[in-house]
């Protein structure tokens, strides 16, 4: 009789096979990064797009003012009920949402001083108050005709910027404005036009 040998992989084969395996994962996963950080900054925005929209309908099917909150990486949506007797009753939390951990309302070296609908110069994350001369105010509060307006009555518009402060490329980032007098929210992305940073309406 014969006896027959069997056969399997070396412990070198085995070795070379682990090696070439993690060398490709490893490839896959610095080549996927960039693409993993942008899906952030693309979330961020969607749900900032989202809550201040929503909003927005709220306050109009409501009848009733919503505010929308922002803080660094943020965003509270707060309710105001009526006056009960002449007296504002105190403001109710609706909800909060928080951004991707490595997102925030901020803004980036590289971008333009021609700011998303000539709101603010791209210096400050979260810009409100547009010609209202009281400083940048961090929330807009929507009223029952659709519009934004601050405390005090007035027409509120504003930018606010979205970005991943680690990112080196000021491209990915984002930025959505509220035009005061009609609420509007339009979204926006900073593109590279002929070689100059220019945001350009989603």
């Amino acid at each position: 009789m014969t006896s027959k040998k069997q056969r399997g992989f070396s412990l070198l084969e085995m070795m070379i096979t682990v090696a070439i395996g993690l060398s490709l994962a490893g490839i896959t996963f610095v080549a996927m990064m960039p693409l993993y950080n942008r899906n952030h900054v693309d979330l961020a925005y969607e749900t900032t797009l989202m809550a201040l929209r929503n909003t927005r309908q709220l306050a109009i099917s409501q009848s009733h003012q919503y505010y929308v909150n922002f803080n660094a990486a943020s965003i509270q949506i707060t309710y105001q009920p009526p006056a009960v007797g002449g007296v504002l009753p105190a403001v109710q939390q609706v909800s909060i949402f928080t951004l991707p951990p490595d997102t925030s309302f901020s803004v980036m070296t590289g971008f333009p001083a021609n700011a998303p609908d000539s709101f603010g110069s791209g210096i400050t994350a979260i810009d409100f108050g547009q010609g209202l001369g009281a400083g940048s105010l961090k929330y807009v509060c929507f009223m029952p005709d659709g519009s934004s307006q601050d405390n005090l009555g007035n027409y509120n518009s504003g930018v606010v910027y979205i970005a991943r402060t680690a990112d080196p490329n000021a491209y990915n980032s984002r930025a959505i404005t509220v035009w005061g007098a009609t609420g509007r929210v339009r979204g926006w992305r900073l593109n590279n036009l002929a070689g100059i940073a220019t945001w350009t309406q989603q």
